[in-house]
């Protein structure tokens, strides 16, 4: 069990780091067909001040490249080298599924499905119930680093539960263009956190097997600013100045694909549209389709399919219901 003594001393993984110190602790709990051991690196940095910890995290998808790259750079540039407390790092929670560029844990399950996992379970859900029983309990924040599913490209956002004033809180600190209500999904890794009283902020920003800048620069300078306000943020770091504020969404939807065919999209993603304006069009191989795609109604496109070929029913835009920021009740 992680914890933190009367001395301030950090106990992890069978691991004491004192304060003002740091450690790379190697999480190992699981092996190849070849009896290889797979280890998940865990950077730990302290300050000499007690204060909050801070656990983040990325790569419970193998995939999603962006949340490791966000992460890698809050450690290469330093940032997770706190003024107060102490902050964890795992650039890649699903190590099987990052060395084969794939979704899923060895054994097919999807690990964000898995939470708080089972000591018993499958091998996702072994690591699951390892990871919470010996990693989770010591954290206070929790920030998670994810991207859209297959060729889905997500708008930066932050996701909170609707009615959840400090994560509306927290969210507008981070302040990604857009914060989204919803429900936590059953056996996630973010509903396992609010279980455990823990603060928690996901982030998504766009799509798997791809690396984009600008999904980076927000991720970083979210979490910056997070740690800013907890007074953790080093004096020799500007704070990020956010450009305008969070655009807050309770309802979306999905727009699907009249027709099968060829996808060419007109608009970029997170862009605000008009009730009616052309944002796509579906064509066939054969000149024969051309098929215009209009926004129904006006509001912000938070995600985009980039797939250049879609089936008829598949969903190809996510579109707020409106482009006002909504203040929960």
């Amino acid at each position: 069990m992680a914890s933190i003594d009367e001395n301030n001393v950090l106990e992890l993984l069978g691991k004491r780091i004192s304060p003002g110190k740091g450690a790379t602790i190697n999480f190992n709990m699981a092996k190849l067909y070849t009896a290889t051991s797979v280890e998940v690196p865990i950077i730990i940095e302290r300050a000499k001040k007690p204060g909050p910890v801070v656990l983040i995290t990325a790569g419970i998808h193998g995939d999603e490249i962006n949340g490791v790259e966000v992460v890698r750079q809050l450690i290469v540039r330093e940032i997770n080298k706190p003024a107060i407390g102490t902050v964890i790092c795992i650039p890649i929670i699903n190590v099987f599924g990052f060395l084969n560029m794939t979704r899923e844990f060895p054994d097919g399950r999807d690990l964000n499905r898995v939470f708080p996992g089972s000591k018993n379970g499958s091998l996702a859900s072994r690591f699951a119930y390892q990871f919470v029983q010996k990693i989770l309990p010591v954290a206070d924040f929790c920030m998670d680093f994810h991207t859209g599913g297959a060729s889905r490209f997500n708008a930066p956002q932050i996701r909170i539960v609707k009615g959840d004033q400090e994560a509306l809180k927290y969210a507008r600190i981070f302040n990604a263009p857009f914060t989204i209500l919803s429900k936590t999904i059953t056996k996630s890794y973010r509903e396992t956190c609010s279980k455990h009283g823990k603060s928690v902020l996901l982030f998504e920003g766009g799509k798997s097997n791809n690396s984009n800048k600008d999904i980076a620069r927000s991720g970083v300078e979210g979490a910056m600013r997070i740690l800013h306000h907890l007074d953790m943020l080093k004096q020799k770091f500007e704070v990020p100045d956010p450009k305008g504020e969070t655009v807050v969404i309770e309802n979306s939807s999905w727009m699907r694909a009249k027709y099968s065919g060829l996808l060419h999209v007109k608009i970029p993603c997170g862009k605000h549209v008009e009730k009616g304006e052309y944002i796509a069009i579906i064509t066939d191989p054969y000149g024969k389709l051309r098929h215009k795609v209009k926004a129904p109604n006006e509001g912000y496109i938070i995600n985009v399919n980039e797939s250049p070929i879609v089936y008829q029913g598949d969903a190809i835009f996510h579109l707020s219901a409106s482009n006002k920021s909504h203040e929960e009740e």
